[in-house]
C-alpha cells in the first residue's frame, strides 16, 4: 500500500469513527496489571494496554482494534473495559471488552492478553457477523517515548526434507520491530502484508472461528535479541539460530581480509540448558576451510551470540552452516560469504548487462545497493519511473545506470476511452522518466504458441504508444512486449499486423528448464507444457536472431528477462552450481548472437508484496542472484565474471574442435583473445536422474555433477608460457604451455581462457 493509500485508510477510519462514536462512554474500571520476567502489561481504564519493560518503562501502547466486514466496511473500537481473568490452564490474563460505534451493530470485540518471560500473547476475538473479512483486520499501536523507530522483518526457518536434498527456508511469519536507543520490542505475527501497515495500524489478518466470528493473534517480545530470535520466543519453539555478517551482502573485497560469521542462538525452552553450536565453512570446490563446536549454558528466553572468523580468498564464495543442538532439539541456519574485488568497467552505455526487475529491496540501504550494482557491472535497469519501487531515475542517472520502462495493463479490446486513457497515462510516465526504451507490456503472447491477440495488441497498445511518442517529438526507442519464450507463431501474426515496423527492438524472455544454456533443439521439435523443450535458451535465441534478420529493419535484439531459477530440490530448475554455469554461458551466448541488452531476472530472492519472506514453492521467488538474506548465490559471481570478461569484448566465431562434443566461443578483448570452452560429453539435459514427480534431491552447491572429464589440446598464444583459467565464478588458476600447445581438461562447466592463440582450435 502506498503512503497515500495508508493515509486514506487512516483518515477514513478516523472520520468514520468520529461520525459514529457512541456518546457518554464511561471507563470506570481500575487498571489491571500482569507481570512476568522482563515484561508488564497494564490494562488501562480506557481499554488500552500499556506494555512496560523490566525497568518499568512504558514501551508500547496497544490502542484499538479494527475489523473489516464486506457489508459494514471498516469499523474500529473506541475504548474498552479491562478485567483480570483466569485462563483454563490456571494462569492469570487480562481481558478487554471493547466498545464499537453504532456502525457495527451486534458485533463484539474482546481482547485477551497473557504474559510469560519477555513475551506477551495477544488475542482479539470478533463475533456477531456472518460477513466478516478477517484478512483485513488490524490493531493499533503507539510507541512510547522518544527516539523510537519501526522496521519490518520477515521471519524464516531453515528446514531439511526427510527425503534428502539441500536445506531451504520456509516462512515463519513476520515482525514489526520497535526500536529505542536502549530497548527493542518485536510484534510477531504469522501473517501480515507490510504495505497495509501504517503508523497507526498493524495489518493483522484473522482466521475464521465459526460462521460469525474470527480471531487474530500476535506475540510481543521484549529483548535485545534479533528478530528471528524473537520469532523463536514468540512461537514457543525450543531452539532457534540465525547467522549473518556485518558486511553488506556478506561481500568482502580483499584477499586475506578477516570474514566474521556471526551467530545468535535463542533458548526458547522454559529452563536454562547447555546449547552446542556446530559450524562449518566450505569453498566452491567443497573443501572444508573452517569449522568446529562450542558449548554454553543459555538461560530460558535469552540469546547467546557467537562469532567465527575466516580469511577471505582472492575471489570466490564460502558456504556456511551453523547448527544449534540442545538435547533432542536442533535448529540450523545457512548463509554465504563472498569475495569480489572492485573492477573498472569501461563499456559504459555500450554494455549489454542489466537487471530485469526493480532493484527495490534497498537492504541494507540504497547506497549499498548502488555500490553492488556497480561492482557487478550492471549498466541497465529495465523498469524505473516516478513512483516505481527502488532507486529513483535521477539517482540512477547520477551513477551512470541507464533505465528503461516496461508498463503493462493495456485494456486489450476495451473501449476507445479506456485505451486512450491507458496510453496517455503511460506514455507520459515514460517520457517523464526519460527512459531510453519503452517496453510496451509484458508476455502478452499467452497461451504460448497460440498466436492469439497479436493484432489486438498492435492496435490497442503498441500503435497507441508509438503515435503518442511521435506526436510528442520523443526519440525514445520502443520494444514489443517481451515474449514468454520464443513464440514464433505470435511473432508472425505480430509482423502481419504491422507491429514489426513500429518497434526499434525485438525482445524475448527465453525461459529455460533443466537444460544447459546452449541446448538448441530444432524449432519443429519443441514441445509445449510446463516442462516442455519450448523453454530452452540458445534455440530460442537463434530463432529470435533468425526472425530479426528475416523481417529486417535493423532491429535490435534484447533479452528483457533472462533466468536461472534455483528452486530447491526441483529437477526442472537449476541447482546452485548449474545456475552459475548457465548464467555465465547464457551471457556469453547472448554476446555471440549480437544481443544488445540482457536484463537478468532478478537481483535477490523475494517477492515485492512480502519482502524477504521465504517462499520455497514459488519459482519466481527463486530467480534472484542473491538469497533471501541478500548473501550471494554463485550466480552473482558468475554474472560479475561475465560482465568483466565481456565488458569490451567482440565476438569472433564459434570454436570447432575435432571432437564435436567440445564447444567454444572466441572473443577479442583489449587484453587479447578470450576463449570460453566446455564439453557436452554428458549431454544437454540436467538432473537426469530425477523421478516421476517434481521433487528432486538437489546436490550441495560445491558438488561437481559432471562425470566426464575430457582432455583437449589447444594452441597457446606463445610457444611456452602461461594460460590463465577462470571458472564460472571467476576463480583463477594457471596452466603451462609448451611447444605452442596446452592441455585442457573440459567438462560441462564453461571455463574462460586467457593466453590461448587467436585460433586455439587450429587443425
Amino acid at each position: 500500500m502506498s503512503v497515500v493509500r495508508r493515509r486514506f485508510l487512516q483518515g477514513t477510519a478516523v472520520a468514520t469513527g468520529a461520525a459514529l462514536l457512541p456518546a457518554g462512554i464511561a471507563h470506570a474500571a481500575e487498571p489491571v496489571t500482569l507481570t512476568a520476567e522482563g515484561i508488564t502489561l497494564v490494562g488501562q481504564s480506557d481499554g488500552s494496554v500499556l506494555v512496560k519493560d523490566a525497568a518499568g518503562t512504558g514501551r508500547l501502547l496497544l490502542t484499538h482494534f479494527m475489523i473489516k466486514d464486506s457489508v459494514l466496511g471498516q469499523q474500529r473500537t473506541y475504548g474498552g473495559t479491562p478485567a483480570q481473568i483466569t485462563l483454563p490452564d490456571g494462569r492469570p490474563a487480562l481481558k478487554v471488552t471493547y466498545t464499537l460505534g453504532s456502525g457495527a451493530p451486534g458485533i463484539t470485540v474482546t481482547g485477551t492478553f497473557d504474559v510469560s518471560a519477555h513475551r506477551a500473547h495477544l488475542k482479539w476475538e470478533v463475533a456477531g457477523s456472518s460477513t466478516l473479512t478477517p484478512t483485513g483486520f488490524m490493531f493499533g499501536r503507539t510507541a512510547q517515548g522518544t527516539g523510537a523507530s519501526e522496521s519490518y522483518e520477515a521471519l524464516t526457518l531453515w528446514e531439511k526434507d526427510a527425503r534428502g536434498g539441500i536445506p531451504y527456508e520456509v516462512n515463519a511469519g513476520a515482525a514489526y520491530v520497535e526500536s529505542w536507543p536502549d530497548a527493542t520490542a518485536f510484534l510477531c505475527l504469522s501473517a501480515t502484508t507490510p504495505s497495509y501497515t501504517s503508523a497507526t495500524w498493524v495489518h493483522s489478518p484473522g482466521t475464521a472461528a465459526g460462521a460469525t466470528g474470527a480471531v487474530t493473534e500476535a506475540d510481543l517480545v521484549l529483548g535485545t535479541m534479533r528478530a528471528r530470535g524473537a520469532g523463536t520466543v514468540a512461537a514457543g519453539r525450543p531452539l532457534g539460530v540465525e547467522v549473518w555478517t556485518d558486511e553488506a551482502f556478506n561481500l568482502y573485497r580483499t584477499a586475506g581480509q578477516p570474514m566474521t560469521l556471526k551467530a545468535q542462538v535463542v533458548n526458547g525452552a522454559g529452563t536454562d540448558r547447555p546449547v552446542t553450536l556446530n559450524w562449518w565453512a566450505r569453498d566452491f570446490a567443497g573443501t572444508k576451510i573452517g569449522g568446529g563446536s562450542v558449548t554454553r549454558t543459555v538461560a530460558a528466553g535469552t540469546a547467546w551470540d557467537a562469532a567465527f572468523t575466516l580469511p577471505a580468498p582472492s575471489q570466490g564464495i564460502v558456504f556456511t552452516e551453523v547448527e544449534a543442538v540442545a538435547g533432542s532439539d536442533t535448529a540450523l541456519a545457512r548463509t554465504n560469504l563472498t569475495v569480489l574485488p572492485d573492477f573498472a568497467y569501461k563499456a559504459g552505455e555500450e554494455s549489454m548487462f542489466g537487471l530485469a526487475n526493480y532493484p527495490w529491496l534497498l537492504k541494507p540501504n540504497e547506497d549499498a545497493v548502488l555500490g553492488l550494482l556497480k561492482t557487478l557491472g550492471v549498466k541497465r535497469i529495465r523498469i524505473a519511473y516516478a513512483g516505481a519501487p527502488g532507486i529513483d531515475t535521477a539517482t540512477l542517472d547520477a551513477h551512470g545506470i541507464v533505465h528503461n520502462v516496461e508498463l503493462s495493463g493495456i485494456p486489450l479490446g476495451g473501449t476507445a476511452e479506456q485505451i486512450a486513457a491507458w496510453a496517455d497515462t503511460n506514455v507520459a510516465k515514460a517520457i517523464d522518466a526519460q527512459a531510453q526504451y519503452f517496453e510496451v507490456a509484458n508476455e502478452v503472447n499467452q497461451p504460448w504458441m497460440s498466436g492469439r491477440g497479436a493484432d489486438v495488441y498492435v492496435r490497442d497498445g503498441l500503435r497507441q504508444v508509438t503515435d503518442r511518442l511521435t506526436a510528442a517529438g520523443s526519440k525514445m526507442k520502443v520494444m514489443n512486449a517481451g515474449l514468454g519464450g520464443m513464440d514464433h507463431i505470435w511473432t508472425a501474426n505480430f509482423h502481419a499486423a504491422g507491429g514489426w515496423d513500429l518497434i526499434d527492438a525485438f525482445t524475448i524472455h527465453p525461459g529455460r528448464g533443466n537444460f544447459t544454456a546452449d541446448y538448441a533443439p530444432p524449432v519443429e521439435e519443441w514441445t509445449l507444457g510446463s516442462t516442455g523443450s519450448y523453454w530452452n535458451f540458445l534455440g530460442a535465441l537463434r530463432k529470435a536472431r533468425e526472425l530479426v534478420d528475416t523481417y529486417g529493419g535493423n532491429k535490435e535484439l534484447w533479452l528483457s528477462e533472462a533466468y536461472a531459477p534455483t528452486k530447491p530440490n526441483s529437477w526442472w530448475h537449476d541447482t546452485y552450481r548449474h545456475a552459475a554455469e548457465n548464467v555465465l554461458l547464457s551471457l556469453a551466448l547472448a554476446k555471440s548472437e549480437g544481443v544488445r541488452g540482457v536484463n537478468w531476472y532478478q537481483l535477490h530472492d523475494s517477492v515485492i508484496s512480502h519482502p524477504q519472506s521465504a517462499d520455497p514453492t514459488n519459482v519466481e521467488y527463486h530467480c534472484g542472484m542473491m538469497l533471501r538474506d541478500t548473501s550471494a548465490k554463485p550466480s552473482l559471481l558468475a554474472y560479475a565474471t561475465a560482465a568483466r570478461v565481456l565488458d569490451q569484448a567482440t565476438f569472433v566465431r564459434p570454436l570447432v574442435f575435432a571432437d564435436p562434443d567440445i564447444k567454444g566461443l572466441l572473443f577479442t578483448t583489449p587484453d587479447g583473445p578470450v576463449s570460453i570452452l566446455w564439453s557436452r560429453k554428458d549431454g544437454y539435459v540436467l538432473n537426469t536422474d530425477h523421478g516421476d514427480d517434481a521433487w528432486y534431491a538437489s546436490p550441495e552447491p560445491w558438488t561437481d555433477t559432471w562425470a566426464t572429464k575430457t582432455t583437449v589440446v589447444a594452441h597457446s598464444g606463445t610457444v611456452a608460457g602461461t594460460v590463465t583459467v577462470l571458472n564460472c565464478i571467476g576463480q583463477q588458476s594457471t596452466l603451462s604451455a609448451a611447444g605452442g600447445k596446452v592441455t585442457l581438461t573440459l567438462d560441462g562447466a564453461p571455463r574462460i581462457y586467457y593466453g590461448l592463440a587467436a585460433n586455439p582450435d587450429w587443425k
